[in-house]
């Protein structure tokens, strides 16, 4: 693989329900453990996502997890892929970033994404007692952010004369999160830097995306040069027959519409069940493998820098979802050593 060309973890804290990994601890705790091991292997940097009411992702809170992992790393950039801005206030994810970049100076990341990370209940529990947010003040919420971060909201905005602690120099590096053409100018507008989630969903993702969050940013007249990263489902053995069944786990949950609150499958038990599925549904299933980057390290390598080609960018972030810890971590090695 290209040297020149930068690997990231994007790591969902999925839940293992393998009896094999209680030895780990629970699932924050195995997210730490692949931490430490991808710092050491040289990954670029580390994101962790945020999800709600899921039985099969444990990361509700980012920013915590993030704390932790900066605490245990040295060299990878840790943060948040990403915060669902819906949710929260701009002022308190200035706050809590502001603060985590003091901490961690140069270390630290702020992704950001418009969509829920979680299922209607989740969505009005975490608004309550006000109704939830539609996504309609995502724009100005992502702006007013980003003006906090920088202290320089205009002098005639009602929040110019608040004052965010601790006072320092650093900021964390802005991103914004779309797995469609949807953030991709409103990124550039605002100048913050572009992470596109071709694992979500492959077919709406083109390489045309990134041609037009490269105009908006240059009608905007940012002076700084923009980042773009391209994040993909990927899944590594010494075998390709090992790899599509590791890789069974995570296209099963995606052909299922109501498995989010579910635990996942073992790669086992995915396949005898994909033998009794419908043609239809057996094409669905092929259909969604082929979306994914799946094979032995010299298959994966060199679709990875395929990828990075076409998408005409110098950072991969990969996403890896398995039933068994250990053939995750088993996935991130095979792919960078």
């Amino acid at each position: 693989m290209s040297p020149t060309l930068k690997l990231t973890v994007l790591d969902q804290t999925p839940v293992h329900p393998s009896p094999a990994n209680a030895i780990h601890g629970n699932a924050g705790q195995m997210s730490i453990e692949l931490a430490k091991t991808c710092d050491l292997l040289g990954y670029e940097r580390f994101w962790v996502a945020e999800h709600h009411n899921s039985g099969q992702f444990a990361g509700p809170s980012p920013e915590i997890l993030i704390t932790r992992i900066a605490s245990v790393t040295q060299n990878m950039r840790i943060g948040s892929g990403g915060v669902m801005l819906n949710h929260y206030s701009p002022l308190k994810v200035a706050e809590v970033f502001n603060m985590l970049a003091a901490l961690f100076p140069d270390r630290i990341d702020l992704g950001i994404g418009r969509a829920p990370g979680g299922d209607a209940l989740a969505t009005t529990a975490l608004a309550w007692p006000n109704p939830p947010q539609d996504g309609s003040n995502y724009p100005t919420q992502a702006a007013t952010l980003k003006a906090l971060l920088k202290k320089n909201l205009p002098d005639d905005h009602p929040w110019a004369d608040l004052h965010i602690s601790p006072i320092h120099s650093d900021r964390p590096q802005m991103w914004m999160l779309g797995s469609s053409g949807g953030s991709a100018a409103l990124a550039g507008q605002l100048g913050m830097h572009l992470a596109l989630a071709r694992f979500i969903s492959p077919d709406h993702c083109h390489p045309s995306i990134f041609d037009a969050y490269s105009q908006a940013w240059d009608a905007a007249g940012h002076t700084d040069a923009p980042k773009r990263m391209l994040a993909i489902g990927a899944f590594c053995a010494d075998t390709q027959e090992q790899a599509e069944l590791l890789a069974g786990t995570a296209v099963y949950r995606k052909l299922t519409t109501a498995g989010y609150n579910n635990p996942l499958l073992p790669p086992e038990e995915v396949q005898d069940i994909r033998l009794k599925l419908p043609t239809s549904k057996q094409a669905e299933y092929d259909h969604l493998l082929s979306g994914y980057t799946v094979g032995t390290p010299e298959r994966c390598k060199a679709e990875i820098e395929d990828l990075a080609k076409i998408f005409n960018t110098g950072e991969i972030a990969i996403v890896t979802v398995t039933y068994d810890f250990e053939a995750r971590l088993d996935s991130y090695r095979l792919i960078i050593d």
